[in-house]
């Protein structure tokens, strides 16, 4: 339990950590945006299928692999759709601010980033579940490689938009947290009914690869998509290396 609380506490402060970078970097050219979030979006990529799908495979049945995975990816769809107003969380008049394009476009990015925390923190805390803490560690770190270029580019776009610096790390710091309380959800649920551990994997898994499509690959091939799959190949097999002299 130990063991997973600090996981829970690494991986939520590497949001943190981002954040902090991002204060002290705040004009990050787009090119190395693009290729951190790219070689970010390959680790994630490598952690989903090595670290949860493919062990969800190994109970035995592909058909709640399959049905774990379609699971995880619609609930974040649907999530997605639900993205709260933020206005007042980040301490701006919605009056004053009415018809901001700019300020709604980095709400909604620093909303949705929340959003897809809670399931990477589940998919933490259900790797740990399965008792392979090697997998799990490995999964863990894919994650908080991923937080910390998100934790960067959510300060500029904050600060350029009218929100003050406190309120700037408050946020990100609350979207850190978010992710903490996943992956202790994501344990206590596995280890309370082992029995939809298959589920539950597959589940996590395929909430990372609607994160990776959907979001981190879109986002990082606007205008340098040779140089952000190189990136994200890098990252996969960086991640491919590390499983095999782990395991």
């Amino acid at each position: 339990m130990q063991l997973v609380l600090l996981t829970a506490l690494g991986v939520g402060g590497a949001t943190v950590i981002g954040a902090i970078a991002g204060f002290l970097i705040k004009d990050i050219s787009h090119q190395f945006s693009d290729l951190v979030l790219a070689f970010a979006a390959g680790v994630m990529l490598a952690a989903a299928v090595l670290g949860l799908i493919l062990p969800s495979l190994d109970y035995g049945n592909v058909f709640i692999t399959v049905a774990g995975i379609f699971a995880g990816a619609v609930c974040l769809n649907l999530a997605d759709r639900l993205v709260p107003h933020l206005h007042h969380l980040a301490g701006v008049d919605s009056e004053e601010h009415h018809g901001n394009q700019r300020l709604d476009k980095v709400l909604l990015f620093v909303s949705a980033i929340a959003i897809h925390n809670l399931p990477e923190g589940l998919a933490a805390g259900v790797s740990f579940g399965s008792e392979n803490v090697a997998e799990a560690m490995l999964i863990a770190g894919g994650i908080a490689l991923q937080n910390i270029p998100e934790g960067m580019v959510i300060i500029g776009p904050m600060l350029a938009a009218g929100i003050s610096p406190k309120r700037t790390f408050l946020c990100a710091l609350a979207t850190g947290l978010i992710e903490v309380l996943g992956t202790l959800l994501g344990y206590f649920a596995v280890s309370v009914a082992s029995a939809i551990l298959p589920f539950a994997l597959a589940f996590a898994g395929g909430t990372m690869l609607y994160v990776i499509s959907d979001e981190m690959i879109p986002e990082t091939h606007h205008d340098h998509e040779s140089s952000a799959t190189y990136a994200l190949l890098v990252g996969f097999c960086v991640m491919l290396i590390s499983d095999v002299l782990l395991g």
